[in-house]
């Protein structure tokens, strides 16, 4: 039975991943319209997904809030954050003056904002540890940062009218170099992906069979 489930899970797949590339390069009304059909399905089953992962944060928070003592407080705070929520989103809705809009723009976005804020000090640390001079490559990691740095300040215009011109110049060309092999790197990836789910290498989707 697992054996024939799989197969079908599989074989669904491999004929969505086949036609979603098709469709890139052949256009007919049929073509169109089940594409219009399919990213239909993919919003009734992302809807699906989502009630289905929120129970289980619920269940997972809840045998929190029974089972260790130690934890219980935060999750006895998620689970009556997601009821609130819950509660104000379907009883008022979410429109302006709405009671969810009110606790989304004083609670949740300053809570965020804050979480946010902490990723500065995180990325001060991991600076640190990464510009230190051990290699030649480092060296140039460093002297680059430091002029990226200076040249986007005041203080740049006041040493000089080239550093903020070589800053723009490392940003232009080497960083983006950089950053276009990065994205070239990702889009490969993402094609093998798809390639290795379209023909069945790619099982992780049927829960580690």
């Amino acid at each position: 039975m697992n054996r024939l489930r799989d197969r079908l899970a599989i074989g669904a797949a491999t004929a969505c991943g086949v036609f979603m590339a098709l469709q890139y390069f052949v256009s007919t009304p049929w073509m169109d319209s089940t594409y219009s059909s399919i990213l239909s399905w993919v919003q009734i089953i992302f809807a699906c997904a989502l009630v289905v992962g929120i129970g289980a944060v619920g269940l997972h928070h809840w045998e929190k809030v029974r089972r260790r003592p130690s934890e219980r407080l935060y999750s006895l705070v998620l689970l009556v954050a997601i009821i609130v929520m819950a509660i104000a989103g379907f009883s008022g809705g979410i429109e302006q003056g709405s009671t969810f809009l009110w606790i989304f723009n004083h609670l949740q976005a300053p809570l965020q904002a804050t979480v946010f804020s902490l990723l500065a000090f995180y990325v001060t640390s991991a600076a640190y540890r990464g510009f230190r001079a051990r290699s030649a490559e480092s060296v140039v990691l460093i002297v680059a940062a430091l002029v990226v740095l200076i040249g986007r300040v005041p203080l740049g215009d006041m040493i000089s009218a080239r550093v903020p011109q070589a800053a723009e110049w490392i940003v232009d060309v080497p960083a983006l170099a950089a950053k276009r092999a990065l994205l070239v790197g990702i889009g490969l990836g993402m094609v093998a992906t798809a390639l290795r789910v379209i023909v069945g290498v790619e099982r992780t989707y049927l829960g580690g069979r």
